[in-house]
């Protein structure tokens, strides 16, 4: 099979196409390489296999091109910053909307089968009713949850008006290997095992009882897998389906590095939400369990990558 990933040479998005190329498919990776990094591809070389196109989504002509011939198409591209998006809405309005219009369009026109869409928990906003089912009714407080849910839409227009398959996958909090701990856009377990290995204090936006529900980065690559492969068109939770706090996520890391640091708190941060915790039991009926990685195993291994990758040389 040949498939499309844009994004590809970002966090997730690297992981899912070394993932469909162990399996012996064809993948074509579009990245303009903003945030995705030329290391993350380093599993690719000398892969006749893997295609690279450098460009942006919002690049139609582009996207036309490589999705000539493709089966199916993953869309992990995207500003993935709730902070980005306030500071410069329309900018991240021209990625996160237009440029995933112009991948389902494309897609369209090639006569792909299916598009695997990431989206956000973050469409659901800070919504009380945990666990959060995928019927509750979509309440975003940034650009970028807004900018998400209107990917969503499209999507099962799309499905609605063509017949392109698709399904978005709303990610909670992922983490994992090659998660670049500097970018403004990481994750919080990234920042706080770089800070934390390097002994220096740890910000936390808000009182630190803030909850994320934490998944590892390889059960959103099976997530996507299994999606690709079903013939279901809607919306999914990805997540681990358990609530950790910031504080508790913090005396963890502190205990599997060895390091202890001070805790600084600040204001909470505008857009982001207080508790978060996801109902997966639609995605487990859909397309089966994907949360194989407890939480500490996959914090092992991340910590593990993260004091590796630092006594590496940068490409």
């Amino acid at each position: 099979m040949r498939y499309v990933v844009t994004g590809g040479a970002g966090f997730i998005g690297s992981h899912l196409a070394e993932a469909l190329a162990d399996e012996g498919h064809s993948v074509v990776i579009v990245d303009d390489f903003s945030t995705g990094k030329t290391e993350n591809l380093r599993w690719a070389e000398g892969l006749d296999r893997v295609t690279v196109c450098e460009g942006s989504i919002t690049d139609l002509p582009l996207l036309r091109e490589a999705c000539a011939g493709a089966d199916g198409v993953f869309h992990e591209a995207a500003i993935a910053s709730v902070p980005k998006s306030v500071a410069d809405p329309v900018g991240s309005n021209a990625v996160n909307v237009d440029g995933t219009l112009n991948v389902l369009v494309a897609a369209r026109d090639a006569g792909v089968r299916k598009v695997v869409l990431a989206s956000s928990a973050a469409n659901y906003g800070d919504n009380p009713n945990l666990p959060l089912k995928e019927t509750e009714e979509p309440r975003p407080q940034s650009p970028y949850a807004a900018q998400k849910m209107m990917g969503e839409f499209y999507a099962r227009l799309f499905s609605d008006l063509y017949g392109l398959e698709t399904t978005c996958l709303r990610y909670f909090n992922v983490y994992g290997p090659r998660q670049d701990p500097s970018s403004p856009y990481s994750g919080v377990i990234s920042i706080f095992i770089n800070r934390i290995a390097a002994g220096v204090p740890i910000t936390v936006y808000g009182d630190g009882t803030q909850t994320r529900d934490f998944i590892y980065v390889g059960d959103v690559v099976r997530a996507n897998i299994r999606a690709m492969a079903s013939h279901y068109c809607g919306v999914l939770n990805v997540a681990g389906g358990e609530e950790t706090s910031l504080n508790k996520l913090a005396k963890v890391i502190m205990e599997c590095t060895g390091n202890v640091c001070d805790i600084r708190y600040d204001a909470p941060r505008e857009g982001d939400i207080h508790r978060s915790l996801a109902d997966t039991g639609k995605l487990e009926v859909t397309i089966g369990r994907v949360a194989e990685c407890s939480l500490a195993d996959g914090l092992s291994q991340t910590i593990e990558w993260s004091l590796t990758s630092q006594k590496e040389p940068s490409a």
